[in-house]
């Protein structure tokens, strides 16, 4: 087809490739059971402690929930005092989830990805330590539930800050097409 010189010249064709792995994250879709009067799911199975359907060992000692406001970003952060792994699952809303694997002994180090988690198809997201995490809420803002195998202590915070844009600003940019 013949097009416009100007336009075809601005015209670049979208790409798909496959995301990067990152060892040990895990995105593992949930079953919402929807009906008129409402929907139900169930958010973990405990078994002798341990969550079911993880690959790693999980044994949940705090559950937290974290209200994002419409656009919010907050990022990057990652637990280096003491290992600490989350299971995340956003209820309401949606954020765009960025990890990327800082740990010196992973074959995956240095890989970034994302996720997008959402209230409308819920699913839960296991970041082991290890892998900074951040996010950038919708634009109805999200409800995220999520559970950690270590418990936060006021006295001795064990949350490792990384500027926003430490992986570049661009990860944050809204999609225009």
């Amino acid at each position: 087809m013949s097009l416009d010189e100007q336009a075809a010249a601005a015209m670049r064709y979208q790409n798909y490739p496959a995301p990067p792995e990152i060892q040990g994250v895990q995105h593992l879709p949930l079953t919402k059971y929807r009906a008129l009067e409402g929907a139900f799911m169930e958010y973990l199975r405990l078994d002798g402690g341990q969550v079911e359907g993880l690959a790693a060992r999980f044994e949940a000692r705090q559950i937290s929930v974290s209200w994002a406001s419409p656009g919010r970003i907050n990022a990057f952060h990652i637990h280096p005092k003491r290992p600490q792994d989350e299971v995340w699952c956003v209820l309401e809303g949606s954020l765009l989830v960025w990890l990327a694997d800082l740990r010196a002994d992973s074959p995956t180090r240095g890989n970034r990805r994302s996720f997008l988690l959402s209230g409308e198809a819920p699913a839960l997201l296991f970041i082991p330590s290890g892998v900074a995490h951040g996010y950038r809420a919708g634009h109805k803002g999200a409800l995220l539930l999520y559970a950690m195998n270590d418990q936060f202590n006021p006295a001795d915070p064990n949350e490792g800050r990384l500027p926003w844009d430490f992986f570049g600003a661009d990860l944050w940019a809204e999609d225009r097409g």
